[in-house]
């Protein structure tokens, strides 16, 4: 009796929140979905990681919907085939033109194999997208885990660092010279807000010494946003640009290690509907730093709400984004 009591205060309050979000999110939540240009992005090929669910899936979908051919590399081929038939659906049943059909603008979809946690098989994917792609337009680094347990990659980097951070630094890396050949060009880099409660810990990034999954992760997305500053200076005078993003909280799978009591799984989930962003929401912001005019020639730096925001010092230290790139170089093989 009692849990049920409980269960439905829990219900009651989850309800009233849901009502009072909707009330005062739902205007700016339409006003940066908005429209498109159909064609947009026709002629232009994306890759996108981790594309099979969440911000990645909703980000292929606008980018396919702008008229874009979008590859998705994914660490599970037959789950990244299946969101690729639902998203050929999906355009289908809105009454927009197949994928890849001769017979409209909407672009066309490819899958590809990319497993971040194994150096070998970015390195694998690389080569097979130098020797297939004739070009390439936009690189999104969008894959990521989240606060998992400790466990390691194939390579032996600690799990969220070697995702996040290694496997991206070192696709893109690999992915350049294409990029290149191919500017104006772009990469988009999805970081988080939650940046701002990580450090680089030069004597332990493998976290052998102690590990905190909220920090590690925020360690990674910090990482991300470095990155991303000093692959900017570097690419001074090419006309490939790359930006960093954060996508607020947004409602995905991401959180699949986090633990959520029984009793209290109502209310979260209602909180979740209330006050997190819808993967298409949540992925508006990767979607106007890949095809938005207004960005054009823009370079090295972070935005929410596809709007520019300011950086904590730490993600702006220079020296740290140069020592950290340095080491990154050598902790995936680029240097010796």
């Amino acid at each position: 009796m009692a849990v049920a009591t409980v269960a439905a205060l829990l219900a009651a309050l989850g309800g009233a929140l849901w009502l009072a979000a909707r009330r005062f999110v739902g205007p700016s939540v339409q006003r940066l979905h908005g429209g498109g240009n159909s064609s947009l992005m026709h002629g232009k090929t994306v890759l996108i990681t981790g594309a099979n669910s969440g911000l990645g899936r909703a980000t292929a979908a606008e980018l396919l919907r702008l008229g874009a051919r979008v590859i998705m590399g994914c660490r599970d081929r037959a789950r990244a085939e299946e969101a690729a038939g639902q998203l050929r659906r999906e355009l289908r049943e809105a009454g927009g033109p197949e994928p890849g059909s001769d017979d409209g603008e909407a672009g066309e979809l490819v899958v590809k194999e990319l497993d971040l946690a194994s150096l070998r098989s970015v390195r694998a994917f690389c080569q097979e997208m130098l020797q297939e792609e004739p070009r390439l337009d936009v690189l999104i680094n969008n894959a990521g885990i989240f606060q998992c347990p400790y466990m390691k990659t194939e390579d032996g980097f600690e799990m969220q660092f070697g995702v996040n951070h290694l496997g991206h630094f070192l696709l893109t890396n690999l992915l350049l010279g294409l990029l290149k050949s191919s500017a104006p060009s772009r990469i988009v880099v999805v970081s988080s807000k939650l940046y701002k409660y990580g450090d680089i810990n030069f004597e332990d990034l493998n976290s052998e010494q102690s590990y905190n999954k909220s920090f590690c992760y925020s360690r990674s997305k910090l990482a991300n946003i470095l990155f991303t500053r000093e692959l900017a200076r570097r690419l001074e005078g090419t006309n490939v640009t790359v930006n960093v993003l954060h996508p607020g909280i947004v409602r995905t799978n991401l959180g699949r290690h986090i633990h959520i009591p029984l009793l209290v799984k109502p209310l979260f989930n209602l909180v979740s509907w209330a006050f997190f962003k819808s993967p298409v929401e949540g992925a508006q912001t990767s979607v106007y730093l890949a095809s938005s005019p207004e960005v054009e020639g823009v370079s090295g730096k972070y935005f929410g709400d596809c709007k520019e925001e300011e950086l904590l010092p730490k993600a702006m230290d220079e020296s740290v984004a140069r020592k950290l790139w340095d080491i990154s170089e050598v902790m995936v093989g680029l240097l010796k």
